[in-house]
């Protein structure tokens, strides 16, 4: 590294090293994407002109090489966490990471809440502890708690994890629940805290949450483990069942002696009444229920099949002959209840995201006890739970404020872009008010609380989401709108096949119209809309698109109205330098200063510096005394000279003379809704930055694609209106339907409003990653999350997307119509299937045994449909790549220096 000379900033004035570019060339770089350090850099990968992270493998800022050094960390809690995995003899981890080729993810940064002392509170434990026991071991003492775990993206986390026991005496075992994050902790009390425990989570890189309502979670628990007892049984019936029949059937080629062919009819009888009376009593509870409803339900023909086929193999039993039809119906009730499962596990993906939605605000808070504006009041950490109306709270930098208040003491800048959507960090002091979930990102402050847990504005959100999703209707599938029609038609045919056979007697009458019963038994068309949904939703998932319900689908299927977010969606989410004008070898200098700021302005200029001295030794602001200015910028000073970098009217303020072309370049910036940052050396600007959150690269084309497919394109934000009507510009979107300056609630309003105008069918789609987007997200027809969202953002969306950009959206959409079309061609084959057979049922040609034998046939042909089709073409599996290619930033230098 080198340090900064004062002498080698004077030679950069007199004679800039610069790059020329028109200011028309600068401005049209306003809607490109500058790299990104996720996006470029694979996990473990090093080259030439980047270092990566020893931990993540992501790049490491200039100023964090250390040359010479074989281990390199891009921050310092990637450095912790490393030494920690590697102290604890657990490197198998990377080994692991590598050979599944998972992309590594940067660690959570700690904070002064990592000491977890209210997870050793009584109250912490009585409410989220439970009594444990393994078997095999002395429980006694032993409990059991669930924590939600930041940071889990592998299988290599899975076995990190669950090696707990091996880094903490105490814990008996770890297994985490990989598609929620959440790990199922095993401690003996008596031997370590449950901080211990915790500081070790968040020590290998998982901070822990711990997760509420345990009890319902657990209850649902039971009911799923209930479910697969009853396919187990039904499976088992099958099975035997089949067995059987095989041996009956050989009977009709070769004798059998009688006493053997009755007991395989009784106990095939047995199995079959077996398989009604227990797994396939759910069939029989759903059409009794419908029917005391007087509502058509699907259950019905299945339970009058189900019914007549026993009650007619009993009599076949009685009577010795051959028509058991037990084999057929007790696979009938295997299919049925794996496809009645698939659906139950649809819904329990939704149920199971809800428990993310309070990991927003910390668990903890620093109470001040004593005066609240004494520097020396003691401070002692506790549970969130514990607070009260008119607590006083310490909020340190870079925490999140764990309660609605207003500021007592101190001034710092407030990231509040989760709630709110303003991309722009706010300025506080004492009177401002906070909210819960926003971060603090300057400097340590004094809160009193005005409200607490599910009274805070971040509470109530919550609340209004869970309102919602409890409220959202779902739509009825195509199988269950077949469910009047059928049941007529099914009872209208028995009674016609009755009348046409009854002359050649009672009997052979009521044995043809059995036959068309059981040959028309609707579980083809049971099975068609759960196995093709689940079908098309593990498609979705291998191509980084999570769908909660299949009713997303139908939905999508029909083109209707947009409405994205800015800040994350259409946007990158973070500031950067969008352009750079003036003297180039200022760029080092900014960074050194800049370096040591959390400010998301600082860290964008330290961040595009660093960029741009990739390669070459980073310099250090070595005897330099440097001093933030709250909301207002950081003047470093030497005896030489002095370096300001800040807002320009604060500048101007201070008596710097800014250059006229420096002035049009602020008002260019200005002009665009972007934010300019002078950088003055003395006593005169010398560079100005233009800063803002850069449109996504795939953003216009995506859009394009979908105005062209028939969408209409909308956008909602909570940015101040200027910036939202710029981006929508930058994305061709009408400016009547750019909206901004809107919170939560008014989100909430409008989603609810254009839904109220759409035409009956015509879906209102909302796309967000914050929290303020939630409640719209779960009001909207389809809510989509995009990466890098907030938890509530994902718990009040229908669909989650993994990968950045908006392109999946494009292919989620051309693939909600094709599973709309491989629905209807299953649901046809099955109609035909049916038809077909009642067709010969009714000419007396199929007999009860045939038409036993063939009953499966439509089931096994709908699931070869639903296996071969084909919802995400080929041409999506690299979509969303766009938005990993770097791009060039623009710099220009100020007139008459060419």
């Amino acid at each position: 590294m080198s340090a900064l000379a004062p002498t080698s900033i004077r030679a950069s004035r007199e004679a800039p090293a610069v790059e020329e570019t028109t200011p028309e060339q600068a401005s049209k770089h306003r809607g490109v994407e500058a790299p990104s350090v996720e996006a470029n850099t694979a996990a473990g990968t090093t080259s030439p002109d980047r270092t990566t992270c020893t931990h993540c493998g992501l790049g490491v800022p200039a100023a964090l090489v250390q040359p010479g050094s074989p281990e390199q960390f891009c921050c310092d809690a990637c450095r912790l966490v490393y030494q920690t995995i590697h102290a604890c003899g657990l490197d198998q981890y990377y080994a692991i990471r590598e050979r599944l080729g998972a992309q590594g993810r940067q660690a959570a940064a700690s904070s002064g809440a990592d000491g977890f002392a209210e997870f050793d509170d009584p109250a912490f434990t009585s409410v989220y502890a439970r009594p444990a026991a393994i078997a095999g071991e002395d429980n006694a003492g032993l409990l059991r708690v669930e924590l939600l775990l930041e940071g889990v993206h592998c299988a290599a986390c899975l076995w990190l994890v669950e090696r707990l026991p091996r880094v903490v005496d105490g814990v008996r075992s770890a297994r985490l629940d990989f598609r929620r994050a959440v790990a199922e902790i095993v401690w003996d009390p008596a031997v370590v805290p449950l901080s211990r425990v915790a500081r070790a989570l968040a020590s290998l890189g998982y901070r822990p949450h711990p997760v509420t309502d345990s009890a319902a979670r657990e209850a649902r628990r039971r009911q799923d483990r209930a479910y697969l007892v009853r396919i187990g049984v039904a499976a088992a019936c099958a099975g035997n069942a089949m067995l059987l029949a095989f041996a009956l059937y050989s009977a009709e080629f070769d004798a059998m002696h009688p006493v053997y062919a009755a007991a395989f009819r009784w106990l095939s009888v047995g199995l079959g009444v077996l398989s009604l009376a227990w797994p396939g009593r759910v069939f029989l509870e759903g059409a009794l229920a419908a029917a005391r409803a007087r509502l058509w339900h699907l259950d019905m023909p299945i339970a009058m099949a189900l019914l007549v086929g026993n009650i007619a193999g009993v009599a076949a039993a009685i009577q010795g002959t051959s028509e058991i039809y037990a084999d057929s119906l007790t696979m009938l009730v295997f299919l049925l209840l794996v496809g009645r499962w698939m659906q139950i596990r649809q819904q329990r993906h939704a149920l199971d995201s809800v428990e993310l939605l309070f990991s927003l605000t910390p668990g903890v808070a620093h109470v001040v006890e004593g005066e609240p504006t004494s520097p020396h009041a003691p401070v002692r950490d506790a549970s969130v739970q514990s607070l009260q109306p008119g607590s006083i709270v310490e909020v340190r930098p870079l925490e999140a404020f764990p309660i609605d208040g207003v500021v007592v003491l101190g001034k710092t800048t407030v990231d509040a872009s989760i709630l709110t959507g303003e991309s722009r960090p706010v300025p506080t002091g004492v009177g401002s008010e906070v909210v819960a979930g926003a971060v603090n990102l300057a400097s340590t402050i004094r809160v009193r609380a005005t409200a607490v847990g599910r009274h805070t504005r971040a509470g109530r959100l919550m609340a209004t989401i869970e309102e919602l999703s409890r409220r959202r209707t779902p739509i009825v599938g195509s199988a269950q709108r077949l469910a009047a029609p059928f049941v007529l038609s099914v009872a209208t045919l028995a009674l016609v096949t009755l009348a046409i056979h009854v002359g050649d007697g009672l009997a052979p009458a009521l044995r043809h119209a059995i036959a068309l019963l059981v040959a028309t038994c609707p579980c083809a068309i049971a099975l068609a809309t759960p196995l093709v949904v689940t079908m098309g939703v593990g498609r979705a998932a291998r191509h980084g698109v999570l769908v909660k319900g299949g009713d997303v689908f139908e939905r999508l299927a029909r083109p209707g109205l947009l409405v994205l977010d800015k800040t994350g969606t259409a946007t990158t989410g973070r500031f950067d330098v969008l352009e750079w004008v003036g003297d180039a070898s200022l760029r080092p200098l900014v960074a050194a200063i800049e370096a040591g700021s959390t400010h998301p302005v600082a860290v964008a200029l330290a961040r595009h510096a660093g960029s741009e001295a990739a390669g070459s030794a980073p310099m250090r602001a070595d005897g330099w005394t440097i001093e933030h200015v709250l909301a207002r910028g950081v003047v470093a000073s030497d005896a030489a000279c002095t370096v300001r970098v800040g807002s320009p009217a604060w500048l101007a303020s201070l008596g710097v003379v800014a250059p006229e072309w420096a002035e049009r370049a602020i008002a260019r910036g200005r002009s665009h809704a972007h934010t300019p940052v002078a950088i003055a050396v003395d006593e005169q600007v010398e560079g100005v930055a233009i800063l803002g959150d850069l449109v996504r690269p795939d953003a216009r084309p995506a859009l394009d694609a979908l105005r062209a497919a028939g969408w209409r394109i909308a956008m909602l934000s909570g940015d101040d209106p200027a910036v939202v009507r710029a981006v929508a510009s930058d994305l061709g979107i009408d400016p009547a339907l750019a909206w901004g300056g809107a919170s939560p609630e008014q989100k909430h309003e409008r989603i609810a409003a254009l839904m109220g105008e759409a035409r009956r069918g015509t879906p209102v789609v909302m796309v967000g990653d914050g929290v303020n987007d939630a409640p719209a997200l779960a009001t909207a027809s389809v809510g989509i999350a995009v990466r890098g969202g907030a938890e509530a953002s994902l718990a009040a969306a229908d669909v989650y997307i993994e990968r950045g950009g908006l392109a999946p959206i494009g292919a989620l959409a051309d693939a909600s119509r094709r599973v709309l079309r491989t629905i209807r061609l299953c649901l046809g084959l099955a109609l035909a299937y049916n038809a077909l057979a009642a067709g010969l049922v009714l000419a007396g040609l199929l007999s009860p045994l045939v038409a036993a034998a063939m009953m499966p046939i439509s089931s096994m042909t709908v699931l070869a449909v639903a296996v071969r089709s084909r919802t995400f073409a080929r041409r999506h599996e690299a979509v969303g790549s766009a938005d990993r290619t770097p791009r060039q930033l623009s710099f220009t230098p100020p007139e008459g220096t060419r």
